[in-house]
């Protein structure tokens, strides 16, 4: 499989939405990545149902969903309604991970698990089979711009091994800051797909900036 990209909308410019979405039609990216703040797990808050209803009415690619919150198991029936098709939730909320993956894939979305930086891939040695994607985070959740985390290289690597190790065929998602020149590096450790939020919208042509990221080798 030839690499994805995930532009982070969490970066768009929400007065001017709509425009947005319909660039990321356009150009070569494969999902539109959705990150759900609650203000609780994570120190901020981003937005709901509303928006990511909004952003599916004119979104001609898939949703990837990937929920910050405490109990994100109320939700899976919503978000499907919503519109998403890869729903992501964090070990360290669920508690049940094993019931909780397999509720979404039974609402029919893709079920992925997303770790945080201090989290240890073998948490999910367990389960790994099950999930269709690890979403690892590169900096602390909450808050976009912030500065990649060094370790994500060898955790990719890591998780890469436990993947091979288990014959799953789970992709490895990686998520923040994410730019063009660590991107090849990202790719060459063992990850499938790449977030980008600031690197694309704050780029001066952001179509030619996904074009350039889906092209790195």
């Amino acid at each position: 499989m030839s690499h994805l990209i995930a532009p982070s909308m969490l970066s768009a410019d929400f007065g001017n939405l709509q425009t947005d979405i319909e660039m990321i039609n356009r150009s070569h990216a494969d999902w539109l990545h959705l990150d759900i703040m609650d203000g609780v797990f994570v120190p901020n808050i981003s937005f709901g149902f509303p928006v990511v209803n909004y952003i599916n009415k004119f979104a001609k690619k898939p949703l990837d969903v990937h929920l910050m919150i405490v109990e994100p198991e109320r939700y899976f029936e919503e978000f499907k309604k919503a519109g998403a098709d890869i729903l992501s939730i964090h070990y360290e909320a669920s508690p049940h991970l094993h019931r909780s993956i397999n509720e979404i894939k039974k609402l029919s979305m893709q079920a992925g698990v997303a770790l945080n930086p201090h989290t240890n891939v073998m948490a999910l040695e367990d389960t790994i089979s099950e999930i269709d994607m690890v979403l690892l985070m590169s900096v602390n959740p909450g808050y976009g711009g912030q500065s990649f985390i060094e370790n994500t290289y060898s955790k990719i690597s890591r998780l890469k091994e436990l993947i091979t190790n288990k014959n799953a065929s789970t992709l490895i998602e990686v998520d923040g800051g994410v730019n063009l020149e660590n991107s090849s590096k990202l790719f060459s450790a063992g990850a499938d797909i790449l977030v980008a939020g600031n690197t694309v919208f704050s780029s001066e042509n952001p179509q030619e900036t996904i074009e350039k990221l889906k092209n790195i080798k």
